[in-house]
């Protein structure tokens, strides 16, 4: 049965004041209004005074709502360095699928883990920003299945890879919203409510769709790339941000996470996805030792594999793919004299890099030759060049998608150079 979803604020208050029902709709905005306050005749005082002993409170209707709840099932997927999540569940007849984030441009193991799953029709896909990492094979997921919604932060990318989604969107017919802070909608028996952004600048990372899932009384949170002063004005927000489970935000980063965060969300279990060995350094060891030294159960799709979460609404278990053990990496250090000395180092080995022609020259290098630098995969290569010149390597944040955490990175790896 095609299940077409409804999602806009407008659209909903529209049904709702027609009085209108839809047994194919999907996805509903919540509401505490009581539906059965309207249906008493005031002259029937005895028969009012009945109706409303038994008329469900909100507390009960949530209770019904949870009892007997089918299995859930999150994928949190190993797509290399790059996110995507995948939730699966069923209410009586009907089955219900939801992605987070579709992985990187670059690799197919999201569309491949899928075709594993027996996936006919996915009901809502978020996107949590435009980076490559996170909307890499939307366009062949949109392609491949039935889609009901697309939901995208706003914030737009000059990438082919963007392009392509887009394209993709638009002509498969799926209906699109920007969610904000504040929404509610539920999914059958699923509940989502929206986190972040309130509105949007153009910062893609840092206004990552965020949003707090929640099954019976197992609640899930996912922040994307959002950063810490973003987590402030989550919690700040008044939104209840506790879950059981978090996805660490970038990857396990550490412009990530924040501690007053993680206490208010006070997780049970944190989960990151990073590639092995990824040239990031995620997840970066200051917030390994936060998560472990906070009690936290702490899994990572590059030591664990995919990882999944099975629920009834109450308990959960969670299986991984791989064994493996998290340790904080040696090379983090809270000694700011340290770390002082080692940005010292750092720029000294650039600059000799520099005098002996070994590092790339971000003024004269090639298309190629540029994107041997972190974060700067073909379609930034292109800007880099259409830009030139540089002073510096910081001068780098003139292209989109190049910030300060992005800088720190790239002036980190010691690659990048301007020819002295």
């Amino acid at each position: 049965m095609y299940k077409k979803l409804l999602l806009t604020m407008m659209l909903a208050i529209a049904l709702v004041a027609c009085g209108q029902e839809s047994g194919q709709d999907t996805t509903t905005q919540r509401t505490d209004e009581d539906p059965e306050s309207a249906a008493v005749d005031k002259n029937e005082a005895t028969e009012k005074e009945t109706t409303e002993e038994k008329a469900p409170t909100k507390e009960n209707a949530d209770t019904l709502k949870n009892d007997a709840l089918s299995e859930l099932q999150v994928h949190y997927i190993d797509a290399g360095q790059a996110d995507a999540t995948l939730f699966r569940y069923k209410d009586q007849d009907n089955s219900y699928t939801i992605l987070y984030d579709t992985g990187d441009w670059r690799r197919n193991k999201v569309v491949n883990y899928m075709a594993d799953q027996d996936i006919s029709y996915i009901d809502l896909i978020i996107v949590s920003h435009p980076d490559a990492d996170h909307i890499g094979q939307l366009a062949e997921i949109v392609n491949t299945y039935e889609t009901g919604e697309v939901w995208l932060s706003g914030n737009e990318s000059s990438s082919q890879t963007f392009q392509h989604a887009m394209e993709a969107i638009l002509s498969s017919g799926a209906d699109f919203h920007e969610p904000r802070t504040g929404e509610e909608f539920e999914i059958g028996p699923m509940d989502i409510d929206v986190l972040y952004p309130s509105s949007i600048s153009g910062k893609s990372n840092e206004e990552s769709v965020s949003l707090k899932f929640t099954y019976g009384n197992t609640k899930f949170l996912f922040t994307g790339d959002a950063g810490k002063s973003d987590e402030l004005q989550m919690l700040s927000s008044g939104i209840d941000i506790q879950a059981d489970i978090l996805q660490l935000g970038h990857h396990g980063s550490n412009t990530s996470s924040d501690p007053t965060f993680i206490k208010a969300v006070n997780p049970a279990v944190a989960i990151y996805s990073a590639g092995a060995n990824n040239s990031y350094g995620h997840p970066h060891s200051e917030v390994i030792s936060l998560i472990q030294n906070s009690g936290i159960d702490l899994y990572g799709t590059d030591v664990h594999g995919t990882i999944i979460v099975k629920t009834d609404g109450e308990d959960y278990d969670i299986l991984t793919n791989k064994d493996g053990t998290i340790s904080p990496k040696s090379t983090g250090s809270t000694n700011s004299s340290r770390e002082k000395d080692e940005a010292k180092s750092e720029t000294t080995e650039t600059e000799n890099k520099a005098a002996n022609g070994s590092c790339v020259n971000i003024n004269e290098a090639s298309f190629e030759e540029v994107q041997e630098i972190i974060h700067i995969g073909p379609e930034r290569a292109q800007d880099l060049i259409d830009l030139r010149p540089y002073d510096s390597v910081d001068d780098l944040d003139k292209i989109k998608g190049i910030g300060p955490a992005r800088i720190a990175d790239i002036n980190s790896q010691g690659l990048a150079c301007t020819g002295g």
